[in-house]
């Protein structure tokens, strides 16, 4: 297998972040292409993944925020081009993203097809544990397979897993949705322990507003993979 790796970062109004999580990953050998998506930020997103002096980073802009289902699929159309694997980083990482190198080696040693990102535990109560909670049920259920990250959105995945899909799903459901899917394709889904942070959202309006969505997006993607998959 070769091992042209390209990884893709959405960003959305991460002008704060975006430098030091491309600095992150720049000098890891294994990266051969790093394509930051700006999903039509507000800020200096742009302009700030643009300053990384590195011939790996590729800056796309969409012309308005589109959402990161969209900025991945773009993402994704232009990996295809060069990529045997494929990764999906968030933009708010921090210099932490250094730990992707962590995903990538199972990959490239055939350990497995996908590998998915858990973190360590939350520094402060967020009240994510009901979306959690849902997120692995639904996934052991359909599956048979227990996963404790399958919310993570940092993963590194085959070119063949990868061209399964049509196109990835829209929505807070995306990581979900995928996992069912790679699952019952039967391939292999392995997940790595990183000393990873980001952006941890918090007990207030704002935060309870995001769970809330996320657990709407992930009990309608659910009913949709019962339904796609024939599962009662």
């Amino acid at each position: 297998m070769n091992n042209y790796t390209s990884i893709i970062v959405p960003a959305y109004n991460e002008g704060e972040r975006i430098k030091n999580t491309l600095n992150g990953i720049i000098g890891i050998d294994e990266i051969d292409e790093i394509i930051v998506v700006d999903d039509g930020s507000s800020d200096n997103t742009e302009s700030e993944a643009k300053s990384v002096k590195s011939e790996k980073v590729k800056v796309f802009r969409l012309d308005r925020n589109r959402g990161k289902g969209y900025a991945l699929n773009f993402g994704i159309k232009e990996a295809l081009k060069n990529a045997d694997i494929i990764g999906f980083l968030d933009a708010d990482l921090g210099s932490c993203s250094s730990e992707v190198i962590k995903l990538i080696k199972p990959v490239l040693d055939d350990e497995a097809d996908v590998t998915i990102a858990q973190f360590p535990r939350a520094k402060k109560k967020g009240g994510m544990g009901f979306v959690k909670g849902l997120a692995k049920n639904s996934v052991l259920e359909m599956t048979g397979v227990e996963l404790n990250a399958s919310i993570s959105g940092q993963r590194i995945f085959k070119r063949e897993v990868i061209e399964r899909f049509d196109e990835i799903p829209y929505g807070y459901g995306v990581e979900v949705g995928m996992s069912i899917d790679i699952l019952k394709w039967g391939y292999r889904i392995k997940e790595v322990l990183v000393q990873m942070t980001h952006n941890e959202t918090g007990r207030d309006l704002k935060g309870f507003i995001h769970r809330g969505k996320q657990y709407y997006h992930i009990k309608k993607v659910v009913k949709q993979k019962k339904k796609e998959w024939g599962a009662k």
